[in-house]
Order: C-alpha cells, then structure tokens, then sequence
C-alpha cells in the first residue's frame, strides 16, 4: 500500500498525500479533475484541507506538460477513501488511520520536535550572521559617545565591509546633502537639514600664526547618533 500512495510531510510536519495518486489507488474511473471537484463538495476547503499545486511531467515525444494536483491533509484523505464506499477505499481509510497512529507516537513526535526546533535555529543562525556587523556597529557607537571624523567613519564602515575611503565618504555625504558642495569657505561644512538631524558637529581649533595673527580652523565631525544614521542608510543601500 506505501508504494500506491506516498505519505509525506509539509512543510509544517504535517503528513500529507498526492490527490492523484490517491485518485489512482482507489481505483476511480472518473476523470481526475472531475472526481476531485465532486470531492471538495463534501465540505473541504483550499488551504485548509488542501492545497492546489502545478506538476510537471515529460511525454513520450520529450515534451514537457503540466497538470493540476492536489496535496491532501491526511484526515481529508481518510475522509475521501471513507466516501468511496469500496473495499479499496476501506483498505486505504486502515492504511491512513496506522499511517496516523505511527505519526503520533512519541518517538515520531519528539523526531519532529527535534526537526522544527533545528530549522528555527539555523534560521536565527542566519538571521544573526546577517545583523553581524550592524550590531558590532552599533554596539561600538553606543559605547564610544563620541563624534569622530569623517575619515575615521570611513575605516569603521570598511571594517563593516563597505569598500569607502576618506575621500569618496566626503563625497557621498556632499551628493546626498550632508555637507556643503559649494567651493568656499564653508565646503564640507555641514548643511542646516544635517545639523537640525544632529548628525554631526563641528570642531574649532584655533590657530596662532608667526606673524601674530590667529585664525580658527573648522572641521566636520559625525556624531554618534549621525554614525549610526548614517551606517544604517549606507550598509542598507539606502541614499
């Protein structure tokens, strides 16, 4: 009988089988989709009882084909082999019933445990290993609170796997309206949208010249709020 009708398990570990090769072993001799339609009438319904699926199959002459199949909870299953009325469909209810007795023994129960539990765990692996250097990021601005220039953000986000030096971070930040792209003296300077985010301040050094004068020099600086602004939009892609 396991060779007529192949049970398996979705995706969710529940035991399942093939409309049509259930169509087969009972012996119907009605047309697939015609018996199936008249079976779904009995009260079952799509994405609950079943699922509907396209199958693919290669004919005599290498041509490729598709045709409609149906994958069947085993309690619908059991309840169409129960309507047929027929000694084959008597065997195959038994079958599906021994079927089910196996699945809910403790040894398949924990199995499928075990399984569920291994599948949740290589995707949070997955999960993590892809939030990796977001969260070292982020953990080392938080701890650090402080500015730092931007030729040093620059090494950060290489660390992180972004292949910005110094120069080309100045110009990035300048084409998206961070800093100021107008020759002068304000070039590279924050712009007002920048400042009001709070994503950077600026360092004053003063300066004394030989010749007695004094000038102050004005550097950029990413605050820590702006680091972490500004590695979400750049390790996400985002302009």
């Amino acid at each position: 009988m396991n060779n007529l009708i192949n049970v398996t398990l979705n995706e969710n570990q529940e035991p399942v089988v093939s409309g049509r090769q259930l169509h087969q072993a009972l012996g119907v001799k009605t047309r697939y989709n015609d018996w199936f339609n008249r079976m779904i009438d009995y009260g079952f319904a799509e994405n609950k009882d079943y699922l509907a699926i396209t199958q693919k199959r290669v004919t005599a002459q290498n041509n490729e084909t598709t045709f409609n199949d149906h994958v069947l909870k085993l309690d619908m299953a059991k309840e169409i082999a129960m309507i047929q009325r027929t000694d084959k469909g008597k065997e195959i209810r038994q079958y599906f019933i021994q079927v089910e007795k196996d699945f809910n023994s403790p040894e398949k129960i924990m199995a499928r445990a075990l399984k569920i539990a291994d599948r949740k765990i290589i995707k949070l692996e997955a999960t993590i290993e892809e939030q990796k250097p977001k969260v070292i990021f982020a953990n080392a601005v938080s701890a650090s609170h402080t500015s730092i220039l931007v030729g040093d953000f620059a090494k950060l986000m290489r660390q992180n796997g972004l292949n910005f030096g110094q120069n080309r971070m100045f110009a990035w930040l300048r084409e998206n309206g961070y800093l100021i792209s107008r020759k002068g003296n304000s070039w590279n300077m924050p712009t007002q949208k920048a400042m009001d985010l709070g994503l950077f301040e600026i360092k004053e050094t003063t300066i004394n010249h030989s010749d007695g004068h004094i000038s102050i020099n004005k550097t950029p600086k990413i605050t820590g709020k702006g680091q972490l602004y500004f590695a979400d939009k750049l390790l996400n892609n985002i302009a």
